[in-house]
């Protein structure tokens, strides 16, 4: 017996030294890092490279914005981030001849770059943001197009790199809104027709005058209005309840605000102005220094809504959250719009903030698979978590404009996550109560914190700007329509 265990001990140290050793000297893969092998012009996913890509091609390019990104970057064969005519010419040579090999050899004969075979495939990490290239070919769509620059932009290289992008960008937007504006145009309303007339002149007067950037967030705000909102469904209220937001942020930069911020004006005389603004825009009758509790305990129903909304908020899972986080680090539309910060109280109107959230609760809404419950759900378990490694940047290196609380939500210095909050939560009570509902209760919550301090002058003019983010969210949240996302 003693001989057994003497063999047993012998054995467990010889086979711990083993591993010992194995684990020392031997290679170990300790990355558990996956990728996919990707064919560059196999857009039919059969591994080959023939005439039935072509066809593929051709259905893409006639309406390029309907396909996904990773078949669109597979189209980018020189790997430039731009769709354009080399792409087209470089398959044609693939397709014909579906050897890569025997295809760089006929380029080569006729004096043409071709790229070496092995740089028609690339490594895509699961983990890793397909980014959705520009399209730089012409495109009959410019026939229809409302937007009489974008033919200039085909011969306009800028002034520098960062403006040539900007150009590039711009026809990108530009034709990914003719695409969209024309399948809805014969059935706009005249309400529509009229804003799009409007956004038509601005952006044509934002070209003339050299203001590229401006320009570009115009057209990405006009391609989420074409591709996700229609009026067709709104209410009454939601088609009225954005003259209110307008008649706020006129509020906020009128003579009467700078005679209260200067003393020679009472809270009471502000207040007035928004109940008239209300009534005149909403048709509600509100007294807003004397509002109830924003939340009766006493009303079953709003502890279900707060369990369904909960429950909407478990359903994010991490994988969700990775989508999310990767869209908002590097997808180009995103980025552009939430650059577009200014310095401590100069965003007064919260004019920077609305284009950025559409985007965010846009791709929620495509990663929840259309559910607006779901999307905002995800949301505000995002938003209520910064990413840890903004917080590991030094106060100092940060630029003044940059929200210290979240590195890659919209918002200014001063307001962080705040708003982005605000236009999630008050749009999401839209869908468990109604607009209207979402808008009285967005008032009372935020009358209770100024009631708390005292209606001073910034309190005041935080009570209008968090009204202003409820109302962008409650406007959006209830008109974006799933079904034109899915198309």
């Amino acid at each position: 017996m003693r001989r057994i265990i003497y063999t047993l001990i012998i054995l467990v140290c010889l086979t711990s030294l083993g591993g010992i050793f194995l684990y020392t000297f031997l290679p170990i893969n300790r990355a558990g890092v996956t990728s996919e092998l990707v064919m560059l012009g196999d857009l039919n996913g059969d591994q080959e490279w023939d005439a039935a890509d072509k066809v593929v091609l051709d259905r893409i390019i006639a309406s390029p914005f309907e396909a996904d990104h990773l078949t669109l970057d597979k189209i980018d064969v020189n790997r430039n981030q731009l769709i354009e005519e080399e792409d087209l010419r470089l398959l044609a040579y693939l397709y014909r001849y579906s050897d890569p090999y025997v295809a760089e050899e006929a380029a080569s004969r006729e004096n043409l770059s071709f790229p070496r075979p092995r740089e028609l495939f690339k490594y895509l990490p699961r983990y890793e943001y397909v980014q959705r290239p520009l399209y730089g070919l012409s495109s009959a769509t410019l026939r229809e197009t409302p937007l009489s620059f974008l033919y200039q932009l085909t011969a306009m290289a800028g002034s520098s790199p960062y403006e040539g992008r900007l150009i590039r960008e711009i026809y990108d937007e530009g034709i990914r809104f003719t695409s969209a504006y024309t399948r809805r145009k014969d059935a706009l309303n005249p309400i529509e027709r009229n804003y799009a007339v409007t956004k038509f002149n601005l952006c044509n007067r934002l070209f003339e005058q050299g203001e590229y950037y401006e320009l570009l967030l115009q057209l990405i705000g006009l391609v989420e209005d074409a591709e996700t909102l229609t009026t067709a469904s709104q209410s009454d209220f939601i088609k009225k309840i954005l003259f209110f937001r307008d008649h706020l942020q006129q509020l906020l930069t009128s003579d009467e605000f700078e005679e209260f911020s200067q003393g020679r004006l009472g809270y009471a005389h502000i207040l007035a102005r928004m109940e008239e603004r209300l009534k005149e825009d909403l048709g509600i009758v509100l007294g807003l220094s004397n509002l109830s509790s924003p939340r009766d305990l006493l009303k079953l129903e709003n502890y279900l809504d707060r369990a369904e909304w909960q429950k909407y908020k478990n359903m994010a899972t991490k994988e969700d959250f990775e989508k999310l986080i990767l869209f908002a680090q590097y997808d180009r539309r995103y980025l552009r719009a939430v650059s577009k910060t200014s310095p401590r109280l100069r965003d007064i109107q919260l004019q920077n903030h609305n284009l950025p959230m559409i985007l965010l609760f846009r791709e929620a809404l495509r990663i929840k698979g259309g559910d607006k419950k779901a999307a905002v759900g995800l949301l505000d378990e995002s938003l209520r978590i910064p990413l840890g490694w903004v917080k590991s940047i030094p106060t100092e290196l940060l630029p003044s404009s940059v929200a210290l609380e979240n590195f890659l939500l919209p918002g200014n210095k001063e307001d962080g996550s705040d708003k982005s909050r605000h236009w999630n939560v008050f749009g999401g009570i839209t869908l468990y109560k109604s607009p209207e509902e979402s808008l009285v209760l967005a008032l009372k919550r935020e009358n209770k914190d100024l009631d708390e301090d005292h209606y001073s002058v910034e309190a005041m003019r935080e009570f209008i700007r968090d009204t202003i983010a409820n109302i962008n969210g409650i406007y959006y949240v209830a008109s974006i329509n799933p079904e034109l996302l899915s198309k």
